[in-house]
């Protein structure tokens, strides 16, 4: 005996081909939009805070004033069910909390830079005096 598998017919046009996999790949975009984005919002809400606690708004105010004013759109969004652009606003309030948590170090590190400057200024001038 010989086994045989069942074929299923499938659709031999291409443009019956093509329906399929746009109807395919619509559903898995409305499964992926349908749910809440609240990993992602946890995770923009800690970038956020992060950021805050970093100096973000002393030494970096605009990037860290974008990135509330956009965690506080997506949470508006959130709450009204608009999924997709909830997801897209965090997206961004977490790239601007980034932002201004590395312009805030870029900022100590060039406050930093430039006191051992003046320190190595002040030496030398100490040394130049003592070797006339």
């Amino acid at each position: 005996m010989q086994n045989q598998l069942r074929r299923i017919p499938l659709p031999r046009s291409r443009t019956a081909m093509v329906s399929l996999s746009v109807g395919a790949i619509a559903l898995a975009l409305s499964a992926c939009s349908s749910a809440p984005p609240t990993a992602e919002m946890a995770v923009s809400t800690a970038a956020v805070n992060h950021a805050a606690a970093a100096g973000g708004p002393e030494l970096a105010p605009v990037a860290m004033l974008a990135a509330r004013e956009k965690l506080a759109l997506a949470n508006t969004a959130l709450t009204e069910k608009h999924y997709h652009r909830a997801r897209e606003l965090a997206a961004e309030a977490q790239v601007d909390a980034q932002l201004a948590e590395s312009q805030a170090g870029a900022m100590r590190a060039r406050t930093a830079a430039d006191a051992v400057g003046a320190g190595q200024r002040a030496l030398k001038d100490e040394l130049d005096r003592n070797a006339r």
